[in-house]
């Protein structure tokens, strides 16, 4: 890791972006510019005072750019801006998409930029709540060899525990990822709808220890630690 403090940009004002620079602001680095969004008065709940820019902007005023934006849309936004001469050399590039590696970011790395794909396992909310998520949380890195640790101590800077995940292997982690959430919210929602047809009132508290208890000890069971991973932490698809 980079000694001193980063300037950090935000590209993508959805929920992941804002509160993974919140998160790294918390452990020393300078949050410079965020791209707008859809929910101004979130993100500034969390990014206080922090300018709004269009993307080249933050691009080239930042030391580290964190892209969180919606998986479908990354591709064309860093050809986008390598088009526009945006990306600088030795410049860290971060995406937190989850079935990416490092190999999306080619246009920028032409560029001389810094490749990094980290995503931490959690479901984003895109408030403050997710920062205490985050530090009980895993989150999976790659990145070429030589900058393999940059991308594992900005893991550890969020509050997580990195865990490496390879190139090759990024399509079948995300497939995993989206299997336990979309499958998980599914099941509760099924069930949920069957007790509401026999009358019972408010069954999604009715099923909530049932639920984070049967999943801890499937958790257990399958060699996690169900003490350390929250129900709800395992889905940032939408970036």
């Amino acid at each position: 890791m980079r000694e001193g403090r980063l300037g950090i940009g935000v590209i993508g004002a959805g929920r992941v972006g804002p509160v993974v620079a919140a998160a790294l602001a918390g452990a020393g680095h300078a949050v410079v510019g965020v791209t707008s969004g859809s929910d101004p008065d979130r993100v500034e709940a969390i990014l206080s005072g922090v300018p709004v820019l269009d993307a080249p902007e933050v691009a080239r005023r930042s030391e580290l750019v964190i892209v969180a934006v919606p998986h479908d849309e990354l591709p064309g936004l860093i050809s986008g801006l390598a088009d526009v001469g945006a990306w600088q050399p030795g410049q860290l590039v971060l995406h937190t998409d989850p079935a990416y590696g490092t190999t999306v970011l080619g246009p920028a790395m032409a560029q001389g930029a810094i490749p990094l794909a980290v995503h931490p396992a959690i479901a984003f909310t895109g408030t403050s709540m997710d920062l205490r998520l985050l530090s009980s949380a895993f989150a999976a890195v790659t990145a070429p060899a030589p900058v393999l640790p940059i991308a594992q101590a900005l893991a550890v800077e969020l509050g997580c525990e990195p865990v490496v995940v390879a190139e090759a292997d990024r399509a079948a982690y995300a497939e995993g990822i989206a299997t336990a959430t979309q499958f998980s919210r599914a099941i509760v929602q099924q069930s949920t709808s069957l007790l509401a047809g026999i009358g019972i009132s408010n069954p999604g508290l009715y099923l909530s220890t049932l639920v984070h208890s049967t999943v801890d000890h499937a958790l257990a069971e399958a060699g996690g630690t169900a003490g350390q991973i929250d129900l709800d932490g395992t889905d940032t698809i939408n970036g």
